[in-house]
């Protein structure tokens, strides 16, 4: 272990390292009878037929009737492997702003011999590792709400301590570089730009004051000694993607929160994981990523054992008010929340969407019992409901399972706090890590990102549930991820029922011949792996954002850099419209208010990125056309 870079590692191999899953399970014969080529290529078919009947006509897409039906608005380009980005002809972009960069007048620019810059101040720059954003109008003025997901300590830290923090000093420089920032930006004669000193520039990070709200606010699972109320937490963290309710607010979702908290304690002492409450399920062990235990005993889970409870939530931010507290919605359950999709049923309950994003786990719903009124209040809206889990079945249809206490025999407040287990005691279908989440704004149908399970089908998920081959997820040690697609009953997304399809099965066409080579609509000039983000435009086009591998070898020779697809729902078609740098995934996407500029996150860029400087800093660009014309 000591000869491993753990900052390197990705979450996924962080909570391999942790925590393996045993190598053998109990349904091996399951798994070789769905992997035969005739099983798996007639269940291919079968996805086929059903994306037909829900009018896409997966099968039936042709080059030919794509072109000639495409509804895209540029040529698609050809894969990139260099540390720049690139968009279509008659397209620009440009940096709007990137990691250091400061909001406000008082704090320090980017310092490269500093790791950015010093600890005073970290928390008046733009955090690191952008990830989901929203845009909002507020009083005629452009707001950006931005995630941070994480850091790299080697960038942020002095070079000679190798990425280990060595004092309290440096675990709050790493704390104030992640949360979220909310931003005002305003376009001029050089284009788009932050507006310093703007009275709405925000930056929220691990230690900002959270309300608790929801079923769960007070459990005696989320009291600590500094909270014996249980009902008010510090910081957000591992912000992956986002949300944004009809009322105009920021839905930030907390994602591997798990990898934050070890302990001081001598190992010898410490109480098995297995024998505390959820940690095993949720991957919380005796070492931190980032050493945070070491000097701010909140994260020491031998002190503070409850500490952990109080993250993995969805958490509220009115960007529009910089003095509010950001709210932390119990009723949305717990666990490693990709995105936050909000759409409106049609008696006008709020229904939220929710991906697990961990190998193995469930996608969500939560369904309001009150009811939205534009301009009316919406205290209880995202707590005063039911979470509900998927079950897909083969035969192409899906229900919603209610997790209540009759259901799950578990209480109200720990069915949302242990959401996993909740799922798991409902039988719930273990999905290939269920990331981002969108509905389709033109047509009641929701599509969600499974970007990849190495363990499909070989190991259990972290609750020891099997993982068959099979639905929609099928394939065995899933290198290259799917995009599932339900339509609910009665075109309402309260239906407890729906049919599904698969929209795509991204694959390497020039490697493999059989399923691997992805779903007919996937082809040597379009080929991706590990579809992550994903957001609809206006028009109804969908746009797909890649965390892939970019190593342009062996399964995944010559797919190039990560990458911006548009795909088009009605015909199958799909399309490359940006490659970003070598190294980095593209996450993140909000267009401006007259739709006339894409924002999209570069993440953890390569060498080479953007001007050949080093470190390379992750960043938010903005795309525009040549001409100014909307971009969807």
């Amino acid at each position: 272990m000591t000869d491993i870079d753990k900052s390197s590692l990705s979450w996924d191999e962080w909570d391999e390292l942790h925590f393996p899953r045993p190598a053998e399970n109990d349904f091996d014969q399951v798994v070789e009878n769905a992997i035969s080529r005739r099983g798996f290529i007639s269940g291919v078919l079968a996805f086929g037929s059903g994306a037909a009947v829900m009018g896409t006509g997966l099968l039936s897409s042709t080059s030919a009737r794509a072109q000639e039906a495409s509804r895209f608005p540029f040529t698609p380009i050809d894969i990139q492997t260099d540390g720049a980005v690139h968009v279509p002809e008659g397209y620009n972009w440009k940096v709007l702003v990137g990691w250091g960069d400061p909001l406000f007048s008082d704090a320090d620019g980017y310092d490269v011999t500093q790791g950015g810059g010093a600890v005073e101040g970290s928390d008046r720059v733009f955090g690191e590792n952008t990830d989901g954003m929203e845009t909002f109008t507020v009083d005629g003025r452009q707001l950006i709400a931005i995630n941070h997901e994480y850091v790299n300590p080697k960038l942020n830290l002095p070079a000679e301590q190798e990425g280990v923090a060595q004092s309290a000093g440096d675990v709050t420089k790493l704390q104030n570089l992640q949360g979220v920032s909310v931003i005002e930006v305003a376009e001029g004669p050089d284009g788009w730009a932050v507006v310093k000193n703007s009275p709405y520039n925000r930056v929220i990070h691990h230690r900002t004051e959270m309300q608790i709200a929801g079923p769960a606010a007070g459990h005696d699972l989320l009291k600590t000694d500094a909270d014996p109320t249980g009902a008010l937490a510090l910081g957000t963290m591992n912000n992956c993607g986002s949300g944004k309710t009809p009322w105009g607010t920021y839905l930030t979702c907390e994602e591997n929160f798990n990898g934050y908290f070890g302990t001081t304690e001598a190992e010898e002492d410490q109480k098995p994981v297995q024998l505390v409450d959820g940690y095993a399920r949720y991957g919380i062990g005796a070492e931190g990523r980032y050493q945070y235990e070491k000097f701010d005993p909140r994260f020491d889970t031998s002190l503070n054992p409850n500490e952990p409870h109080r993250f993995g939530w969805v958490v509220e931010i009115d960007p529009s008010d910089p003095e509010s507290t950001p709210v932390k919605h119990t009723g949305l359950g717990r666990f490693k929340h990709e995105n936050a999709e909000v759409v409106i049923a049609n008696d006008d309950r709020v229904v939220v969407y929710l991906g697990d994003d961990e190998r193995g786990e469930f996608i969500y719903r939560f369904v309001s019992n009150g009811t939205y009124t534009p301009g009316g209040p919406t205290e209880g809206l995202l707590d005063d409901g039911t979470l509900y889990v998927a079950k897909f079945n083969d035969d192409m249809t899906g229900e919603w399972l209610p997790l209540t206490p009759e259901t799950t025999g578990m209480d109200a407040a720990e069915i949302l706090i242990f959401a996993r287990t909740a799922g798991s005691a409902v039988g719930a279908t273990t999905m290939d890590r269920p990331e981002w989440i969108s509905a389709n704004p033109n047509a009641v149908e929701g599509y969600c990102c499974l970007t990849n399970n190495s363990r499909r089908g070989l190991r259990p998920n972290a609750g020891g549930d099997e993982t068959p081959v099979g639905g929609p997820n099928p394939r065995e040690a899933n290198k290259y991820g799917q995009i599932v697609r339900w339509r609910p009953h009665d075109s309402d997304h309260a239906s407890d029922t729906f049919d599904w399809d698969l929209y795509v099965m991204a694959g390497n066409p020039n490697v493999h011949s059989d399923a691997y080579a992805g779903s007919p609509n996937v082809t040597p000039g379009n080929m991706f792996n590990s579809p992550d983000g994903m957001a609809f435009d206006n028009t109804g086009l969908v746009w797909i954002q890649t965390d892939g591998d970019d190593s342009n070898e062996g399964d995944f020779a010559g797919m190039g850099n990560n990458q911006m697809l548009a795909g088009d729902p009605e015909t199958g078609e799909i399309a490359r419209f940006l490659t970003g740098p070598t190294g980095c995934e593209v996450t993140g996407l909000a267009w401006s208010d007259d739709r006339s500029t894409m924002f999209v996150g570069i993440q953890h860029p390569g060498s080479g990125w953007p001007d050949g400087g080093s470190p390379e800093r992750s960043a938010v660009i903005a795309v525009k056309r040549d001409d100014g014309a909307p971009l969807g």
